[in-house]
């Protein structure tokens, strides 16, 4: 059995270097982040009948099924009120992060063929998964480390250093978790898309079964790891006994991923891939056609979830009123725009939140084109008489129009859910309208997503960085008082409160003359570099 881990230390060594930037920066920005606003809270939530009104409002059912449930109600401190806010997103993320390290060293290299070179060396069967669950569980321990000592070192009433190294310890327990139910999916499906899309299926079902345990059962709550964790009551109670069951958890799951991973073929999964027909489609004999029936799982799979997370978001317009004033912190998140109801200003807010997370389908669309080129798939294209600009046009056209399609989803779920719990819901042209005007924006990151395809193939990861610093400067920028010319170096910081304002004709043409400069820069760019594996 001790062959089978031969040489895993060596290889942990190797994964480390390979994530040098990509880690740390994971780190920093989750501290970062989360430092940034502890230490912003005592100001927006100072002691008195604000406060307490804010404690009323977590024992509503919209903020518990978004937030989970309240504790610590009755002496509300800041240590609470950091825990309510922040630990559920902050796992989220963490999750997020464990789930695409982990493809990445696991069945992305194996799909890549990399591990068959490594396996070719006097390196053991489970030495890449164990390798690489020794290494995130480092990665989950040093952000647990530096989490927990960030915030005790703010001196925040009620942050304590018991409570902020148990903080951090849900953090890294929920990275945990997900690194191993990610090595394990790994072992299942076949290719380093299926993964992904069941690692991050595993994540949303957890988040719902969150949402409705909390609410109606506390059995299904402690069936999801995102519902435990919860149960730390970090900075009142300081519960360990969740951490416990997690980690004994996440040992059984790495364990059985072993006992497969031993067992199986080198890139088979135990889930065998569906058999396609015996005979293609005449739709397949065109560029487009083979872009889309490559993604369709895909994208079906975004449709449907940028339709819930409308509708998820459009609940909560129900108990809009108590929701906002509880404290100032919710009105510096929305647009100042003089005249407008307080409806208007939260559904503005949320078009722009649900903009930036329709990016992502949209960014990854483009992005096959690489992973295809990455995988030496598209050489078999290329031999033939097939023009570079069309196999590019094919994926710029996919992703734009997939831009149109998760925009009108998205404010689809959003009305249908508010007109469910208000009287008088705001009118769905206009929110569309509102939706469908930041299409100019979404098309230039496809522009820069596609520049980066063509000049600069090895770093198309800089648009995910540059995503996630829209995402901080558009929704915390009012919090933080970002300076206007930070706000502007993202297309997002030049798109007006729509739709409380109107996206005027001269900067609408402008955006798209934008959008399709870089289109057009990149499909140039495209035709002349040479293809890489």
């Amino acid at each position: 059995m001790r062959n089978h881990f031969a040489n895993t230390k060596t290889l942990a060594r190797f994964i480390l270097r390979r994530d040098r930037v990509r880690a740390p920066i994971w780190i920093l920005t989750l501290v970062g982040i989360s430092v940034i606003l502890a230490l912003s809270f005592p100001g927006l939530y100072p002691a008195g009948p604000e406060r307490d009104i804010l404690a009323e409002t977590m024992k509503n059912p919209a903020m518990t099924s978004m937030l989970g449930p309240g504790y610590g109600l009755d002496d509300y401190h800041m240590g609470a009120v950091m825990a309510h806010q922040m630990m559920l997103f902050s796992a989220v993320a963490v999750a997020i992060m464990n789930i695409l390290l982990a493809i990445r060293h696991t069945r992305a290299d194996e799909e890549a063929g990399r591990i068959e070179v490594i396996r070719s060396l006097p390196v053991g069967k489970l030495a890449n998964a164990a390798a690489t669950f020794f290494v995130l569980v480092l990665v989950n321990l040093i952000l647990a480390l530096n989490m927990g000592m960030a915030l005790a070192v703010l001196g925040i009433e009620g942050m304590d250093l018991a409570g902020s190294l148990l903080y951090g310890a849900v953090l890294g327990i929920t990275g945990v978790i997900f690194a191993s139910v990610t090595i394990l999916i790994a072992q299942l499906t076949e290719t380093s898309r299926g993964a992904m899309g069941l690692s991050f299926a595993f994540m949303g079902l957890s988040y719902l079964l969150r949402a409705i345990g909390d609410l109606s059962s506390e059995v299904l709550s402690l069936l999801s790891p995102l519902g435990l964790v919860l149960r730390t009551q970090v900075y009142v109670n300081n519960y360990w006994w969740p951490i416990l069951v997690l980690a004994a958890a996440s040992g059984l799951v790495v364990l059985v991923a072993f006992r497969i991973n031993l067992n199986r073929d080198l890139e088979a999964g135990v889930i065998a891939a569906r058999p396609g027909p015996s005979r293609a489609s005449r739709f397949l004999l065109s560029p487009l056609g083979l872009t889309l029936r490559l993604q369709k799982t895909a994208i079906i799979s975004w449709m449907i979830g940028m339709f819930v997370l409308g509708v998820s978001y459009g609940s909560v317009f129900g108990d809009i009123d108590a929701f906002f004033q509880t404290s100032d912190l919710f009105e510096l998140l929305l647009p100042t725009t003089e005249g407008f109801s307080l409806i208007d200003k939260f559904t503005s807010t949320l078009l722009a939140v649900l903009t930036m997370i329709g990016m992502v389908p949209v960014l990854l669309t483009i992005l096959k084109l690489r992973s295809e080129e990455k995988a030496n798939r598209l050489e078999h294209l290329l031999a033939r008489a097939m023009p570079r600009k069309t196999i590019m046009g094919s994926y710029m056209l996919v992703a734009v129009l997939l831009a149109i399609v998760v925009q009108v989803l998205s404010v689809l779920g959003l009305w249908s859910a508010a007109a469910a719990v208000l009287e008088d819901p705001f009118s769905l042209g206009t929110t569309l309208l509102g939706g469908l005007s930041y299409l100019p924006v979404m098309w230039i990151m496809v522009g820069l997503a596609a520049c980066l395809i063509a000049f600069a193939p090895k770093r198309t990861s800089l648009i995910w960085l540059y995503l996630g610093y829209t995402f901080f400067v558009i929704y915390f920028g009012g919090l933080l008082q970002v300076p206007e010319w930070i706000v502007k170096l993202t297309p997002f910081g030049f798109v007006p409160d729509v739709p409380l304002e109107t996206m005027s004709l001269p900067l609408t043409s402008s955006l798209l003359v934008v959008a399709i400069g870089l289109a057009l820069l990149g499909l140039k760019g495209y035709q002349k570099r040479d293809i890489q594996g």
